[in-house]
């Protein structure tokens, strides 16, 4: 039920990010989710796509800094209170969210999110028991 993520490591600078979606696009990789943090001298670009071996051997081949991370993708009810429904879940489970960032498209009816939790697998099991979908990243990559 896990995803894997791609982050790459960018200087903050003008053209980076740029670059980035180039090297991707010339691979033939799609992006499908992206969340970017970034300090004044450089940033994470935190990336779903596609082909994670594809992009990840791109970017190395260009010198740029790459790894994966595992995150869950979740279907949130997108109404108010659907992610507060999903947050108070792990919050009173004691489950940390380290961070999130919103999927490109719907699930049917439902916003998809991603979110890096720990501990993951605890994660998955308490919101699969409170009825929550957790998509497998087999889906998520073709979304």
């Amino acid at each position: 039920m896990r995803a894997e993520q791609i982050s790459v490591f960018l200087e903050n600078k003008a053209g980076r990010l740029a670059e980035v979606s180039a090297i991707l696009a010339e691979a033939d990789v799609n992006i499908r989710a992206l969340a970017l943090a970034d300090t004044s001298d450089f940033g994470v670009l935190r990336l779903i796509v596609n082909d994670n071996q594809k992009a990840i051997q791109a970017l190395k081949n260009r010198g740029f800094t790459v790894s994966k991370t595992d995150v869950v993708a979740v279907e949130v009810e997108d109404r108010p209170g659907g992610l507060h429904r999903i947050l108070d879940i792990l919050h009173q489970a004691g489950i940390n969210v380290e961070y999130m960032y919103a999927f490109v498209q719907h699930s049917g009816k439902n916003a998809v999110m991603i979110f890096r939790i720990d501990p993951i697998d605890e994660a998955i099991k308490i919101l699969q028991k409170n009825k929550v979908t957790v998509i497998d990243g087999s889906k998520v990559y073709t979304m």
